[in-house]
């Protein structure tokens, strides 16, 4: 369970706080107008950002003192982090060992990740060989290696097309309930809050709210998302 517990970002003119909690398991989309915060949520949960005030915790464990690298966390964004001199496998494999020196059983499980985002057949390529898409799923399948319990998106398909982003995102919602992570998405689109998330944090006006199941959410949104959607 993650909880943000009186928490107080402060960056500048900027800032946004935030009471809430994401229950085990669940798949929670971020949303919100431009410049609101979502982005810093999420850096502030990986430990990028040092909240002002307020404990973020991870099964009532404050990862205060916690690095970034060292929470129990993995975090996908936009441009993926991908080396372009690396092997499809071995950019998946630095999942597991920055050094790339992986014992027989670390190999069997980069080749299960790359099976899993079907990817096997494409194990010996350069990132420059594949497609967008192609390269969101290495990048996913790296993130699975990992094996952490809570995994943190920042709009990781928002390069893709529509329907090669919806392709993503079934792929991730899939992968997710198989493997029982907790899941945070920030999108700009409630199209794929509704595809995948359900529950929803609205960021708007400084606040981060409480996660509110997606369907009731949309069915009757406060103000800030009518404002936000343009309704």
């Amino acid at each position: 369970m993650l909880t943000l517990e009186d928490v107080l970002i402060e960056q500048g003119d900027f800032s946004l706080c935030a009471d809430l909690t994401i229950p085990a398991g669940a798949q929670v989309a971020v949303i919100g107008p431009s410049g609101g915060g979502k982005s810093t949520l999420l850096a502030t949960i990986a430990g990028f950002v040092t909240p002002s005030a307020g404990r973020v915790t991870w099964d009532g464990g404050d990862m205060a003192a916690l690095a970034p690298g060292d929470r129990p966390i993995s975090i996908l964004f936009q441009d993926n982090n991908l080396f372009p001199h690396l092997s499809v496998r071995q950019n998946v494999a630095l999942g597991l060992r920055p050094d790339l020196r992986l014992t027989t059983t670390q190999e069997a499980q980069v080749d299960h990740a790359l099976a899993r985002v079907r990817l096997a057949q494409h194990a010996d390529h350069k990132p420059g060989r594949l497609s967008g898409g192609q390269i969101a799923r290495v990048a996913l399948a790296r993130v699975l290696l990992r094996a952490k319990p809570l995994i943190l998106l920042d709009e990781p398909f928002a390069a893709l097309g529509p329907a090669l982003k919806a392709e993503m995102l079934q792929m991730v919602a899939e992968l997710a309930q198989d493997t029982g992570v907790t899941l945070l998405m920030v999108s700009h689109a409630p199209e794929d809050a509704k595809l995948i998330a359900d529950q929803v944090v609205l960021v708007a006006d400084g606040r981060a709210n409480p996660p509110v199941a997606t369907d009731a959410l949309f069915a009757n949104p406060p103000a800030a998302l009518k404002d936000y959607l343009g309704g």
